[in-house]
């Protein structure tokens, strides 16, 4: 009986090591928290900003579906600074320029004080205040404890509190990390997964609002900005080893698929977005996508975690799990191969 008793505790030490080895990666949407000096021309109309509350009231609300995780993946969307952004000097309907408030680098941090937390800047509103506001949204995130990923060619290198390390890179439709330069991007994946097995990447790509829910193989424009082809992009990452593929930049849910044993969510929609933006179905709707890594690179579970804003930047939890019965639907009708397995709480299995 002891010898027993000594197995079963065997096993059990043996079965908790094997899941500490695992690394939760949980990953948002689009995040603007708050506009400082804002500028948006809409319909030849110059509409200034309202006040918002303080960046970290706007995340308080979805901090706890962030709890499990030993990483927490953004999108920053804007640049972060004071001062106001360099952009829509001229009259243009779809002209957005994003700065926001200094502290919103502390807020993104303090989602998961015990979580590596990661913003990807390779987005198209990141320079929104120029090279220098560049500079010093990097600047503020360092210095706040963010790791930064897309603002170079680089894998950033992201060394969870237990000593796990990942490789994440960010893309975006310009230079340095192109979306439409597929070789590139399998070139750098594959850069990073010589390094570290467990390769994430995050794609800000794709045609935007509620005519952009379909995941087609295809290029997409908007507003006469070559976006990306969104499936040809996550299979040149999945040939370059990525094993996880986190899309944001349309603004709405799209599809989840798997690649092999990769899984691609082709945009998480908006997560926490205060400013001049449209929260009309379904652009108010959202997904936290935490999935679970094994050390040779394996998603071993995947769980949604469906959000609602109610206004731009009043977020909360959604009861009614729409963003789920929207991925759902979506990858039925874009990819009828692909058996997702959702179960009604937002869990994903091979």
């Amino acid at each position: 009986m002891r010898v027993r008793a000594a197995a079963i505790v065997a096993l059990a030490a043996a079965a908790a090591a094997r899941a500490q080895d695992t690394v939760r990666v949980c990953a948002g949407g689009d995040v603007t928290l708050g506009v400082n000096g804002d500028t948006v021309v809409r319909h030849g109309k110059r509409i200034p900003p309202p006040t918002w509350p303080p960046p970290a009231a706007l995340l308080a609300p979805i901090a706890p579906l962030f709890a499990d995780a030993d990483v927490v993946l953004f999108n920053v969307e804007g640049a972060i600074g004071d001062g106001a952004a360099d952009k829509c000097t001229v009259v243009a309907k779809h002209c957005f320029a994003i700065r926001m408030p200094a502290a919103a680098a502390p807020a993104i941090r303090a989602v998961n004080d015990a979580a590596a937390v990661v913003a990807n800047v390779a987005n198209n509103h990141a320079h929104d205040a120029g090279e220098e506001g560049f500079a010093r949204t990097r600047e503020l995130l360092g210095d706040a404890g963010v790791w930064v990923t897309g603002a170079d060619t680089d894998a950033t290198l992201v060394t969870t509190a237990r000593g796990d390390t990942l490789a994440i890179l960010g893309f975006s439709p310009a230079a340095p990390t192109d979306v439409n330069d597929l070789a590139l991007v399998k070139r750098l994946v594959a850069r990073a997964k010589a390094i570290t097995p467990r390769v994430i990447v995050t794609m800000h790509l794709g045609a935007e609002g509620p005519g952009a829910q379909r995941t087609r193989d295809q290029p997409e424009k908007f507003v006469g900005e070559e976006r990306g082809d969104p499936v040809a992009f996550a299979r040149a990452a999945v040939d370059g080893g990525a094993v996880l593929v986190i899309g944001h930049g349309p603004h709405v849910v799209r599809a989840i698929t798997w690649m092999g044993r990769s899984l691609v969510f082709f945009s998480l929609g908006n997560l926490v977005t205060a400013g001049n933006f449209s929260m009309k179905p379904p652009n108010d709707r959202g997904l936290i996508a935490c999935a679970d890594v094994a050390p040779g690179g394996a998603v071993t579970r995947a769980v949604l975690r469906p959000t609602r804003q109610l206004d731009p930047g009043r977020v909360q939890p959604d009861v009614r799990a729409r963003a789920i019965m929207l991925a759902d639907s979506l990858a039925k009708l874009d990819f009828r191969d692909s058996v997702l397995r959702l179960r009604v709480e937002g869990t994903i299995t091979p």
